[in-house]
């Protein structure tokens, strides 16, 4: 929990975006203030103090919702909203009632994955567009000096176009640097290129939780997910939309999913 506001401050933050209540908004931020208070104690003392749950009950379109949805995304905490009808019996109709705890660690994951991805923003942008400069001036295919496969196991002379190849390299690396120089000044945005991106997994997985399998507690797309081969699809973008795309992918890569969930267990 990150709270630096006072409870004062924090009826003031709710008063933005809420008309009205005030009894009720000074009651969560004092309640809310006494839960980050209580978590800076030391552990023997945190045991002693029993935090403080809210229930907030009216009738429909008092602010509710809207003071809980505000709180959380205040202190950065995961938000779901449930209709409690939909876990009156695990059954039938019913469905079980750990999938809130387990909407709520997925929230909170989504949550911790988008802070580390706007810390890695700058590397990912940056490993994008050497990408594109891949694309744009792709690097020559490098052949072996020796005509003969056997002069090499021999100690044949290598080929004489290994001056040539050299000069073609010093080239094509002046043409990617300008290229580089563009992309950097924005001069490309509405150049089109072809590029691959990696297709979404299918939403098989989600279509079986939906069927009741959810209560199994597997994620069948975390257990399966590392077994199936990403596909691969390859689209014609404009510069601006490809590095948008790329900038993600590489964002992804440079996110280790362990830690994530490591940070969000210990939050």
């Amino acid at each position: 929990m990150h709270l630096h506001f006072t409870p004062r401050q924090i009826v003031e933050k709710l008063d933005q975006y809420i008309i009205g209540q005030k009894d009720a908004k000074k009651a969560v931020a004092v309640a809310l203030r006494n839960r980050y208070r209580r978590s800076k104690l030391a552990e023997n003392l945190r045991d002693e103090i029993a935090p403080k749950n809210i229930l907030m009950i009216g009738p429909t379109g008092v602010g509710k919702t809207e003071v809980a949805r505000r709180m959380a995304k205040l202190v950065g905490a995961p938000f779901i909203k449930v209709e409690a009808t939909k876990f009156t019996e695990v059954g039938y109709v019913g469905r079980d009632v750990e999938s809130m705890v387990r909407d709520l660690v997925e929230t909170s994951v989504r949550i911790v994955k988008e802070e580390m991805v706007v810390k890695v923003q700058d590397k990912a942008e940056e490993q994008a567009n050497q990408r594109l400069v891949e694309i744009l001036v792709p690097s020559p295919e490098k052949q072996s000096g020796f005509k003969n496969p056997l002069e090499m196991l021999f100690g044949g002379a290598q080929n004489s176009n290994q001056t040539s190849d050299t000069q073609e390299d010093v080239e094509i690396e002046k043409k990617r640097q300008d290229m580089e120089r563009k992309l950097a000044a924005g001069l490309l945005e509405e150049e089109i290129v072809s590029i691959e991106v990696t297709e979404q997994q299918s939403s098989m997985f989600d279509m079986l939780q939906g069927t009741g399998m959810e209560q199994m507690g597997m994620n069948f797309q975390d257990a399966l997910g590392s077994f199936m081969p990403k596909k691969t699809k390859k689209r014609k973008l404009s510069v601006k939309e490809a590095r948008k795309l790329l900038t993600n992918e590489e964002a992804q890569r440079l996110i280790d999913m362990d830690e994530t969930r490591v940070i969000n267990i210990l939050l």
